[in-house]
């Protein structure tokens, strides 16, 4: 590949993608660790996050966009976390088909474990490491979020 050909910040932008290839790997193994205790995966938790920090209940197709990811794969998270009993649906008033997911209490228990499990693994995780620093890499990776998404929504149109 022609490295000539990307400027300084794409390089870089490059360089970070790799990165969060690697740690993306790395952190969903870590996490399927800390909450299997408590009946989840990863995605599940990854879902079950999307449900809880809704400000309101929200269909399947919503939370999939919310999250950046394909309706189908969440669809089926969702059928698992129904079938466990830690999510339900409830009819939605503005579309007959499209149902709203709601964390259930043993889904409101398991997440509140897991988010407990998952300080001293952050803070450790943080050890170290500048707050401030921490802050603006998650500005960076927002605003290349933000513009993947633009990306995406210009093509589709």
């Amino acid at each position: 590949m022609n490295d000539d050909a990307r400027t300084p910040a794409g390089g870089a932008v490059s360089e970070l993608i790799v990165t969060l290839f690697r740690l993306n790997g790395r952190l969903l193994a870590a996490g399927d660790r800390l909450v299997e205790p408590f009946g989840l995966t990863s995605a599940r938790w990854q879902v079950m996050g999307a449900v809880a920090l809704s400000p309101t209940p929200e269909p399947v197709a919503r939370l999939a966009r919310n999250m950046g990811l394909n309706r189908q794969g969440v669809q089926r998270i969702v059928g698992d976390l129904l079938a466990e009993g830690l999510v339900e649906l409830q009819d939605n008033p503005h579309h007959r088909t499209a149902r709203l997911v709601v964390m259930t209490g043993k889904g409101r228990t398991a997440y509140e474990a897991a988010l407990r499990a998952q300080a001293p693994w952050v803070n450790m995780l943080g050890d170290g490491l500048d707050a401030t620093k921490i802050r603006e890499a998650e500005r960076i990776l927002e605003v290349l979020k933000q513009r993947l998404e633009q990306s995406a929504d210009a093509a589709d149109d």
